[in-house]
């Protein structure tokens, strides 16, 4: 990296100019390889979780990987919802749900169903199909031999990954450590600079080899720190794939007790960690984001691979629609159309849909820092996930994120407040998708 000092009037204006040049180049340096380190730590942390791994030899032996997740608590228990009850009012029950962090108290209506309470009559009514008859339609079912040594194969596989994983964050920590004692000698060589008051040759000739040992520092640092993010997604990729091959594997049986199904407060407090553990996009200088990253949709010919996350526009019981999130269980090249499970049902109910009716949530985070362009802007019509719901319901942007972790500030369609939108709610990148419908209803 060449930096030339221009002549200047006097000592002074050039030791100025100068420390311009260090500040900027140290601060150009540093600040990539800080936010990497900070994103591999936090996703380091949301991946790896202690398990036990059976070896091939039949002992079991302690080791890092995704922690099961107990769904205990039983049948899912649902505040009654009153007929005609105001959309702000459900509204305000999310909200108290929200800061309890736990579902609602169980009660039966007058005709046997059992509902959550919610924004509006569109998810009052979904409520009540998704919950209808919804009492022992969930079992356990049995494992064949194959899932488990698909099981068996993933744990090992991931142990391995997690050693490699380890030992690429002690490089990247000796590289660190490494290169902050070059950085250090730049910052010697200003301020004896700045004693001495003068610029002399010399030193212009020692910061401009300090310069190039630091590039090529951070240029070593990030490509560590690039191989352990991949190590990562490969190590969450073998994680959903032995979580998809164990709920196809299950096979409903009659002689099986009832399953235990997820309790409201356990699903919305995983749809949290799923939207916190999103990849944050990295990309190298000049390098564009990708499709699915922040706002940018994904291609006009793009298939949403099996155990995906989208936006599954349904029928309810009354023949309007709703837009809920699902998770995609194949696609059909012949048909051209979608077979995906309502997620607040954990598969119990399954909808077929074409193409139009699915929406591909974000599979990267977008930094605001470096690629503003890939987020959504202020006063733009989206989608948006309602808080402590499983519903995406129309929205404005009211702020976009302002730093990589934070949320999309939106204001939800209301017609209980006089000018047509709730106050301010926070939803994350990860539930945050376009509207196809720009007329506002």
């Amino acid at each position: 990296m060449r930096h030339e000092v221009k002549a200047a009037p006097d000592l002074q204006d050039r030791c100025s100019h100068l420390d311009d040049i260090i500040t900027a180049a140290a601060g150009r340096l540093t600040c990539r390889s800080s936010e990497s380190s900070e994103l591999l730590t936090c996703a380091a942390g949301a991946a790896l979780r202690p398990v036990r791994v059976l070896q091939p030899d039949g002992q079991i032996r302690g080791g890092f990987g995704p922690q099961r997740q107990n769904q205990e608590g039983g049948q899912r228990e649902h505040e009654p919802a009153q007929p005609g009850r105001a959309r702000a009012q459900d509204r305000g029950e999310a909200a108290e749900q929200r800061e309890e962090g736990e579902g609602v108290t169980a009660e039966d209506d007058s005709d046997g169903l059992k509902r959550k309470p919610n924004m509006a009559s569109l998810a009052t009514h979904r409520d009540a199909r998704e919950c209808s008859g919804a009492e022992g339609r969930s079992y356990e079912r049995s494992k064949p031999k194959r899932s488990l040594t698909v099981r068996m194969s993933a744990d090992t596989k991931i142990a391995e990954l997690l050693t490699e994983l380890h030992q690429l964050i002690k490089q990247t920590q000796e590289e660190r450590s490494r290169s902050e004692h070059n950085l250090l000698n730049i910052q010697k060589t200003h301020e004896r600079m700045q004693t001495e008051n003068k610029t002399s040759p010399y030193y212009r000739t020692k910061l401009r080899g300090l310069y190039t040992t630091a590039k090529a520092d951070a240029e070593a640092e990030c490509s560590i720190l690039r191989h352990a993010l991949d190590k990562i997604a490969e190590i969450k990729s073998l994680q959903e794939e032995r979580r998809i091959a164990a709920k196809s594997a299950r096979v409903q049986s009659d002689n099986d007790p009832p399953r235990k199904t997820m309790r409201r407060g356990v699903l919305m407090t995983l749809l949290q960690q799923s939207a916190m553990t999103l990849p944050l996009w990295i990309g190298k200088p000049g390098e564009s984001p990708p499709p699915l990253c922040g706002a940018i949709p994904a291609s006009s010919d793009y298939v949403a691979k099996q155990g995906d996350k989208v936006a599954a526009r349904v029928k309810v019981v009354d023949g309007d629609e709703q837009w809920i999130l699902a998770e995609v269980v194949s696609y059909s090249h012949s048909t051209n159309k979608y077979e995906v499970d309502d997620i607040d049902e954990e598969g119990k109910e399954r909808h077929t849909l074409s193409r139009r009716r699915i929406i591909p949530l974000p599979q990267w985070k977008a930094n605001p820092e470096t690629d503003p362009e890939a987020l959504f802007s202020k006063d733009q019509l989206v989608l948006a996930l309602y808080p402590q719901t499983t519903c995406f319901y129309r929205a404005l942007i009211h702020t976009p994120p302002h730093r990589p972790q934070d949320d999309y500030s939106v204001l939800f369609e209301d017609t209980s407040y006089a000018d047509g939108y709730s106050p301010p709610l926070n939803v994350a990148q990860r539930y945050v998708v376009a509207c196809k419908e720009n007329k506002k209803k």
